[in-house]
C-alpha cells in the first residue's frame, strides 16, 4: 500500500512534516521532553552532539554518550501533540519515505519520556522520580486507532470506570515496556498515572471558569483496586503508552514529582529536581 501525500505529509526535503527529521537523524533510543528548552537540559550531558534540528514545538538533538547513540525530542504538551510525534518518529524507521510504502522489516524504538508531574497520595513526597507502571487516560486520543487491551489493562480499565462513574470520561489503560522498567532498574518508586486532557478544570484546578464535576478530583485520588492506586498526574504518558503500544515500540515515562496537589506543596528546587531525574535516567540508559 502507498500512502498518500496527504496522509503521509513531507517537508521539499523529504524529512517528516511536523519533526523536519530525516531517518538518518534518529537513534533508536528516545528521550521526549514536554519543554523544548529541556532537550538543551538532556543533551549537556552527551559527549558529542552530531545534529540539531527544530520546527514549531519540535526541537531534537541527537548525540553520544559513549557509544550509546541518543536523541531527545520535545513534544509540547498534551496527547495532541503526542500523536504527531509518535506516528512521524514510527514513519522515519518503518515507512520508505521515497516510495511511501511501509517497510517488510520492522524496528522497535525505545522511547523514554521525562516529565513532570504532581502527585496525588499524600505519602509521595516532593522531588520523588517516579515510573509509570500503567497509564489511564482521560484524553480522547485512543479511541481513534483500533488497538486490543490485555486481560490486566482491561481489568484495570473496567474498575477505574467503575469508580468514577461518569458517563462523560471513556478512559483507556495502557502497561509501561517491561523491557524498560527492568533496564532502568527498581531503585525508584513506581505507581499508576493518570494523563488529562488539560491543565485547569481537568486536572481539578480552580481559577475563574467553574468546573461542572466539581466532585472528581477527590473522586480520582480515592480509587483504588487490588495493589493499584492513582500515584501521580500529567498530560502525555497515556498517549506515548497506547501509539507505542500500537505501533510495536518500548516506552516507559519516568516522572519528576514536583507538586503533591493533596498536601498543595510544590518543589523548593524545582530545576535540581528535574536535572536529578535527567542524570539517572542517561545513567541508566548508557
Amino acid at each position: 500500500m502507498q500512502l498518500t501525500a496527504t496522509d503521509l505529509l513531507l517537508n521539499p526535503d523529504g524529512s517528516v512534516y511536523h519533526l523536519n527529521l530525516l531517518p538518518e537523524d534518529l537513534a533508536d533510543t528516545i528521550i521526549t521532553v514536554g519543554d523544548p528548552d529541556r532537550v538543551g537540559q538532556v543533551s549537556q550531558y552527551f559527549d558529542r552532539i552530531e545534529l540539531k534540528k527544530g520546527k514549531r514545538e519540535f526541537r531534537t538533538h541527537t548525540g553520544f554518550i559513549g557509544r550509546k547513540r541518543i536523541s531527545v525530542i520535545s513534544t509540547g504538551i498534551g496527547t495532541d501533540n503526542i500523536d504527531i510525534v509518535l506516528n512521524e518518529l514510527d514513519a522515519l524507521v518503518n515507512i520508505d519515505l521515497e516510495s511511501r510504502t511501509i517497510k517488510p522489516q520492522l524496528r522497535a524504538l525505545d522511547i523514554i519520556r521525562i516529565g513532570t508531574s504532581g502527585a496525588l497520595q499524600a505519602a509521595i513526597a516532593i522531588d520523588t522520580i517516579l515510573v509509570s507502571t500503567f497509564a489511564i487516560g482521560l484524553d480522547p486520543l485512543l479511541h481513534y486507532y483500533r488497538m486490543d487491551e490485555s486481560v490486566e489493562e482491561r481489568t484495570l480499565r473496567e474498575a477505574f470506570q467503575k469508580h468514577i462513574a461518569h458517563d462523560h470520561l471513556h478512559p483507556y489503560v495502557v502497561a509501561c515496556s517491561p523491557q524498560l522498567s527492568d533496564r532502568l532498574g527498581k531503585d525508584v518508586a513506581y505507581g499508576v498515572t493518570l494523563t488529562a486532557p488539560g491543565f485547569y478544570a481537568p486536572q481539578g484546578r480552580t481559577t475563574r471558569a467553574e468546573q461542572k464535576h466539581g466532585t472528581l478530583f477527590r473522586t480520582l485520588c480515592s480509587f483504588s483496586f487490588g495493589n493499584f492506586v492513582l500515584a501521580n498526574l500529567e498530560m502525555e504518558t497515556a498517549g506515548i503508552y497506547g501509539l507505542a503500544k500500537l505501533l510495536g515500540h518500548r516506552a516507559l515515562s519516568v516522572n519528576t514529582i514536583l507538586a503533591n496537589r493533596l498536601t498543595h506543596t510544590f518543589s523548593k528546587e524545582p530545576q535540581k529536581a528535574v536535572e536529578r531525574t535527567i542524570r539517572w535516567t542517561l545513567e541508566r540508559l548508557a
